[in-house]
């Protein structure tokens, strides 16, 4: 509740140096310290908050915070993309990680602060689009603001003088004038044509003002696109040996993301396999020599189990499109064949192993693990070389990533690999640490050395190994975004809302007509630019070259004092020369001793010049 001041003002006695001004001042004042806010209560703090959060200030600032936030999400870990890296970062950094963990900075994207700077800026949009799209329409519906009372005020001021001769009215120039105006673009309202001083108001760039709304409401767009493919898309990767088959199913996936809302039956049941593999490396560049320049596999995909089969040529940067998913080719390499027998003789292990590249000309790691073996379980790690070469002091090396001279060099183990208990482990990695070792370079054993259709017998009886020969393997990124084509939409939408409000401009014409004594017709116009328009100069004098052109204008001064009846417009016209000009046509009228300001009063505080500003 306010309270009422009420201030008792006195009359100064005669002799006291106070005087009235004085005591109205002390009087104010005195109501000021008095004075008490009226609370706004829950319905009117809402109504605050509404009008902060639909502000385009407000829509800005948390554009720019959603910027920032996302920022974490490329310096640390992120859960979704890789759980095993996080584990490790926490076990790195004790001291910190899980305070990171508990600010959910290792799931930046799904956070719970990120979620709400996210929604807080989609509601920010629609509040700021939606009054003003309402405002935009009502103004276009609506008719030109009246013509001002003296034309000679506004930026942009010219008049023109049609000789008596030439037989052309006021009422005639008018229409003349509109008709042009349409034709350039302008919406025109003619006021009082068969007055003895008609005008007309024309206004155009509406679509100004459309672009704005055009490019908040893409943003939106751009939003609910992304939201929608991070909450029902997946991605996943999978690496394809030669001859091997991908069937879209979760167990077909070597790593597998999910959305939010993800459900398996979203997975359309296709199949994709690797026939050939085909790679061209530089042989004539001196300073690029065996770089690899261009990559083709060759697969055959099936749209479902009973599909015929289509020949399909999968590139770098040419995703095939496969059950609503984009296949992307991401990496290559060489995957040795291999044939391990356990200490009775029995095959425990038979196929390709994925080597992972570690160094120029396709040097690669191999880890090869055999849990079935028996007695013991077995376990290999070392390098695949494509062309090996050995240095003077006996070290191995790739000198070439064509397959010239195939090597495998391996370190063998036994004992518990620890599959047996169910936790998850790194394929490319072998923790050796509880197995004892077999053959290595520091044993008397030495390392296992292999070339193509070779084989080595372990110590100990415990079985052998074979080197059967080569393949080459490809890895796929594999992605499923629903609003990834409506994102790409709505972003040239953005771009092409953007670059309508930067190059339209809102602009008013206002022309004037009147009938001197002599029997010629006296034309006045003016323009005013909605917002900062350096080319409302250039629109002048092209408004002023079609007037010209439509009627014959006469030289002659239009007054005794010789003023130029035919002035270039300026923004810095002569308003007495103006003045004098539009009133010697039709006598003096109370109107032209308005003055302008009850003009740009009467538009300043409409809705849509503070929409504008």
């Amino acid at each position: 509740m306010s309270e009422r001041v009420n201030v008792e003002k006195k009359s100064p006695s005669p002799g006291t140096p106070e005087t009235g001004t004085n005591s109205a001042q002390a009087g104010v004042s005195a109501a000021k310290a008095g004075a008490v806010l009226p609370s706004l209560g829950p319905v009117g703090m809402l109504r605050w908050a509404w009008t902060q959060l639909t502000s385009m200030r407000t829509a800005l600032f948390l554009l720019l915070l959603l910027a920032v936030a996302a920022v974490p999400g490329s310096l640390f870990p992120q859960r979704p993309a890789n759980p095993a890296v996080v584990t490790q970062y926490i076990k790195d950094h004790p001291d910190y990680g899980k305070i990171l963990d508990s600010l959910q900075l290792y799931d930046v994207y799904s956070s719970a602060w990120f979620s709400a700077i996210y929604i807080l800026l989609f509601i920010s949009l629609i509040g700021c689009v939606v009054p003003r799209a309402i405002v935009h329409y009502k103004a276009m519906r609506s008719q030109p603001p009246r013509t001002p009372a003296r034309l000679s005020r506004l930026p942009e001021y010219g008049t023109l003088v049609v000789p008596a001769d030439a037989g052309i009215p006021a009422s005639r120039a008018i229409d003349d004038a509109a008709a042009l105006l349409k034709k350039r673009g302008y919406r025109v309202d003619v006021r009082d044509r068969d007055g003895d001083r008609p005008s007309l108001g024309a206004e155009r760039g509406f679509l100004r003002e459309v672009g704005n709304l055009v490019f908040h409401t893409a943003l939106i767009g751009v939003l609910v696109s992304v939201a929608a493919g991070g909450l029902f898309g997946y991605s996943g990767q999978r690496i394809l040996v030669e001859g091997d088959t991908f069937v879209n199913t979760l167990v077909g996936y070597d790593q597998f993301t999910p959305g939010t809302n993800f459900q398996s039956s979203q997975l359309e049941p296709y199949s994709i396999q690797l026939d050939k593999f085909h790679i061209t490396f530089d042989r004539e560049s001196k300073g690029k020599f065996g770089q690899p320049i261009d990559f083709k596999a060759d697969v055959t995909t099936k749209e479902n189990p009973g599909a015929p089969a289509k020949q399909e040529v999968l590139k770098v940067n040419d995703p095939l499109s496969l059950g609503g998913t984009s296949i992307y080719l991401t990496g290559n390499g060489y995957a040795p064949v291999v044939t391990v027998r356990d200490g009775a003789g029995n095959i425990a292990m038979q196929g390709p192993v994925v080597a992972k590249l570690q160094g120029d000309n396709y040097y690669s790691s191999v880890v090869i693990k055999v849990p079935d073996a028996k007695p013991e379980q077995l376990a290999f790690a070392g390098f695949f070389l494509p062309t090996a070469f050995i240095t003077k002091e006996g070290v191995s090396f790739s000198g070439d990533p064509e397959l010239f001279n195939p090597q495998l060099t391996l370190n063998s183990y036994y004992g518990d690999l620890g599959l047996d208990s169910g936790s998850p482990q790194n394929v490319f990695e072998l923790d050796v640490k509880k197995l004892t070792p077999l053959n290595a370079r520091n044993l008397p054993t030495k390392g296992i050395v292999l070339t193509p259709g070779t084989t080595h017998t372990l110590p100990n009886g415990k079985g052998t190994i074979s080197f059967d020969g080569v393949k080459r393997y490809v890895g796929v990124d594999i992605h499923h975004n629903p609003g990834q084509g409506y994102a790409l939409f709505f972003a040239l939408l953005a771009v092409a809302g953007l670059v309508t409000s930067l190059y339209v401009n809102r602009r008013r014409v206002w022309v004037r007509t009147g009938t001197h004594e002599d029997g010629r017709t006296m034309v006045e116009y003016g323009l005013l630019a909605r917002g900062e328009d350096h080319r409302l100069a250039g629109e002048a004098a092209a408004i002023r070259a079609l007037l010209s052109a439509a009627w014959p204008l006469d030289d002659r001064p239009a007054d005794d004092s010789g003023a130029d009846s035919q002035p270039v417009p300026s923004a810095t016209a002569d308003n007495d020369r103006a003045d004098t000009g539009a009133r010697a046509d039709a006598g003096t009228q109370a109107s032209t001793d308005q003055p302008a300001a009850d003009f740009i009063q009467s538009t300043a505080g409409s809705p849509e010049s503070k929409k504008d500003q």
